[in-house]
C-alpha cells in the first residue's frame, strides 16, 4: 500500500484524519504535511514533512510513493488536485467553497485517463449534508431540501477558517427556523454559501438546496446576523478590521464543541450531531480513504460515490448521534 499524505495536516481537521488513518490503517504511511511541522503539535504515528503546496517542484517530490493525498487546505487546490491526478494519485479535499470544487470538476476527465479517484465535498458541510439530502430526497420524492447547519463557537478553529466564515457573510440572502436534535432545540439559520446547495442540484438531479447556518451561541449567531448587513459588510472587508477580527475570534470563544446538522425535504427529516466538528470531518475523510479502492476514476462528489445510511451509520458508530428516520410536522 502506498502512503497516504494530508496536506495541511497541522490543523484540526488535518489532525483528527491522520490520528484515524493511524489507528484504522496499521502499517500504512500516514505522511503529514505543511508549511511549518516544526510549529506543529506532531500526531502520534505519522511522519512529519515540510510541503508547501503553491511550489509545483516540492509538491512533485512529496508526492513520490504517494498513493492518496488528503487537502485540508486551500491554496491552489485545483493545482494541487491536477499534480495528484496526472501522477495516478487519488484525491480528496475537505473544501466547503463552491469555486474551489467546481475548479477541480474540470479535471475529471484527466482523472478518468489517469485512473485515479477525486473525491470531493469530504466532511460535515459539505459531506454530511450531501448524503443526508439525497437521503431525504429520495424518501420524499419533493425534489427540494433545506439545510440546517449548527456548528460550535466554543471549538477552536484556525485564522483560515475564520477568515472563510468571515468572508461568506452577507452573500446570500434569506432565513428560516430549523429544527436540531437536543440539547439545541428550534433555531434561526441564516443562508451560507456551503458548497452543497450548489452542487447537489446537478449531481443528484433535484431543483433547489439551500442551507443556511446558526451557531450553538445564541449571542454569537445574533452577531452573525448583525454581519450580514451592507454598512457591517462594507466594515469587514476593510483589511484592518477583517484581521483584528480574525486575531480576536481566535482568541475568544462563546459556546460549546457540539454540532447539529437538519435536513429537511418535504415530511421528511433527518439529522447528525456530536462533539467537534473537526473529528466528524476527519473521519469522514479517512472513512472515504479507506473505501478508495473500490471507486471509480474520475472527479465526484460524495453523494455520488457512496449509500448514504450504510455510510453514515459507519460514521455514527465512531460516537456520533444519526437519525435517519424521523418524519417533520406538516408545516403551519
Amino acid at each position: 500500500m502506498g502512503a497516504i499524505l494530508v496536506l495541511g495536516g497541522y490543523g484540526a481537521v488535518g489532525r483528527q484524519a491522520a490520528a484515524a488513518l493511524v489507528r484504522d490503517s496499521p502499517g500504512r504511511s500516514v505522511i503529514v504535511a505543511g508549511r511549518d511541522p516544526s510549529a506543529a503539535r506532531p500526531v502520534p504515528g505519522t511522519t512529519a514533512m515540510r510541503v508547501d503546496a503553491s511550489d509545483a517542484a516540492g509538491l512533485a517530490g512529496a508526492l513520490e510513493g504517494v498513493e492518496a493525498v488528503l487537502m485540508c487546505a486551500e491554496l491552489d487546490n485545483a493545482a494541487v488536485a491536477r499534480a495528484c491526478l496526472e501522477r495516478g494519485v487519488h484525491y480528496l479535499d475537505v473544501s466547503a467553497s463552491h469555486a474551489v470544487l467546481a475548479g477541480i470538476e474540470k479535471l475529471d476527465e484527466l482523472a478518468v485517463r489517469r485512473g485515479a479517484t477525486a473525491v470531493l465535498s469530504v466532511g460535515l458541510v459539505p459531506g454530511v449534508t450531501n448524503l443526508l439530502v439525497r437521503h431525504c430526497v429520495e424518501r420524499s420524492g419533493t425534489g427540494q431540501a433545506r439545510v440546517g447547519v449548527l456548528l460550535g463557537s466554543g471549538e477552536r478553529h484556525g485564522p483560515s477558517a475564520i477568515r472563510w466564515t468571515l468572508d461568506g457573510l452577507g452573500r446570500l440572502e434569506g432565513s428560516w427556523a430549523m429544527r436540531f436534535p437536543s440539547p439545541f432545540g428550534e433555531r434561526v439559520v441564516h443562508r451560507f454559501p456551503f458548497s452543497d446547495q450548489y452542487t447537489l442540484p446537478r449531481t443528484i438531479g433535484i431543483g433547489q438546496v439551500a442551507t443556511g447556518l446558526a451557531l450553538d451561541s445564541r449571542l454569537t449567531t445574533a452577531l452573525l446576523a448583525a454581519a450580514r448587513g451592507p454598512a457591517v459588510g462594507r466594515l469587514l472587508r476593510r483589511p484592518r478590521v477583517r484581521e483584528a477580527l480574525v486575531a480576536a475570534l481566535g482568541r475568544i470563544h462563546l459556546g460549546g464543541d457540539g454540532f447539529a446538522v437538519t435536513v429537511r425535504s418535504g415530511q421528511v427529516r433527518a439529522g447528525f450531531s456530536g462533539r467537534l466538528q473537526s473529528r466528524a470531518t476527519g473521519l469522514t475523510a479517512a472513512l472515504l480513504l479507506r473505501r478508495l479502492p473500490g471507486m471509480p476514476p474520475g472527479v465526484r462528489h460524495v453523494e455520488q460515490l457512496v449509500e448514504p445510511a450504510d455510510f453514515l451509520t459507519e460514521l455514527a458508530a465512531h460516537g456520533f448521534e444519526l437519525d435517519l428516520g424521523a418524519q417533520a410536522r406538516p408545516s403551519a
